[in-house]
């Protein structure tokens, strides 16, 4: 059985909270504090390993759609194309992978293009592109750029493998020009909430107690704020969901290692036991499966856009500056002309 995705149509903007019944478990990265999270190390393999597999594109569903959505509707071509009307000389894509974005664009938004990934692998096997492309292998948390080098960067779901956010959006303003843009994609908090809730049911009936099994995130009520402190304004945070259908637990697991989306937190847990699987898996089609018999997996993205400041870009009206008040909107709204309406 084929995953199959579907839009939940779930949208909310900068400053909205999200949270599903069943679980709470979305953990904050704050900007006052550095936290080693993830073996950096132990990531380059895992998707070094995925990268590297003969049937690796099979994987790759999710980066391809969350790619395409980065590279045509609505951040990309809504934002900055059309409403901006305007020509990127020289971009950065970080964490490329196999080129999610580079696909989609044209050499009518980006004229060249600088791809950045963890992974060797990754970076052999990217796709070809209109868009003329230079690959270099390098960490997003220390790029190695000059200031005011790109007038566009954008990452699609790489950014929640990071130990220090604060410090990634700061290089990513670093290397922007003036009036440069970012536009990124990263997982959200209520990612994989159905497996993380099944999975610790089970250790706690089984075994007493559960370990983390799913890497944390950053939620959505920070993101803004970590952007505003890098330095970026005019900020635009989406949140959506994409949920995919298996067949069960396991092709679950078995694809998000096939994405090199394994857990690489340093606390991770290295083997499950056997009959806490087995009641994961049974308790992951009572609580959340369908009536064909699939299991859904919700993915969390936030969609994110920054602008680096520049003189030429609008500046907000001084307070007190406004010749009109909601006062007075809502009296001309009542004494507006009412037409009658015609019987049918």
């Amino acid at each position: 059985m084929t995953p199959t995705i579907s839009h939940r149509g779930y949208r909310k903007c900068l400053g909205a909270h999200t949270h599903h019944p069943q679980t709470e478990k979305s953990i904050t990265l704050r900007a006052e504090s550095v936290l080693n999270v993830f073996d950096r190390s132990m990531k380059r393999k895992q998707k070094n390993w995925a990268a590297s597999q003969a049937n690796a594109q099979q994987y790759e569903y999710l980066k391809e759609e969350v790619g395409e959505r980065i590279a045509d509707v609505p951040c990309f071509k809504y934002y900055v194309l059309f409403f901006f009307c305007r020509i990127f000389p020289l971009a950065l894509d970080l964490g490329c992978g196999r080129g999610f974005i580079s696909q989609h664009l044209t050499k009518e938004t980006v004229e060249k293009l600088f791809q950045t990934d963890l992974s060797e692998n990754s970076l052999k096997n990217t796709v070809q592109s209109e868009v003329p492309t230079i690959n270099v292998i390098a960490d997003e948390e220390f790029l190695p750029f000059k200031e005011n080098t790109f007038d566009l960067v954008m990452s699609s779901l790489s950014l929640h493998w990071v130990n220090d956010l604060p410090r990634t959006f700061h290089e990513i303003h670093r290397v922007l020009k003036p009036d440069g843009v970012f536009i990124g994609a990263m997982f959200g908090g209520e990612t994989l909430y159905e497996l993380r809730c099944a999975l610790q049911l089970a250790e706690i009936e089984r075994e007493g107690g559960f370990s983390p099994h799913v890497s944390p995130f950053t939620a959505v009520t920070d993101l803004g704020s970590l952007l505003g402190r890098a330095g970026f304004n005019m900020l635009t945070v989406d949140t959506d969901e994409i949920q995919v259908q298996y067949p069960g637990m396991y092709e679950v697991m078995k694809d998000l290692q096939g994405m090199g989306e394994s857990n690489c937190a340093w606390n991770r847990r290295g083997l499950l036991h056997r009959d806490s699987l087995l009641a994961a898996a049974a308790i992951y089609q009572e609580m959340y499966g369908e009536e064909d018999g699939s299991v859904p997996a919700t993915f969390q993205i936030f969609y994110m856009i920054g602008w680096k400041p520049h003189e030429s870009q609008a500046k907000p009206a001084k307070r007190g500056s406004a010749t009109a008040s909601f006062d007075d909107l809502g009296r001309l709204n009542n004494n507006a002309p009412k037409t009658k309406k015609e019987d049918t």
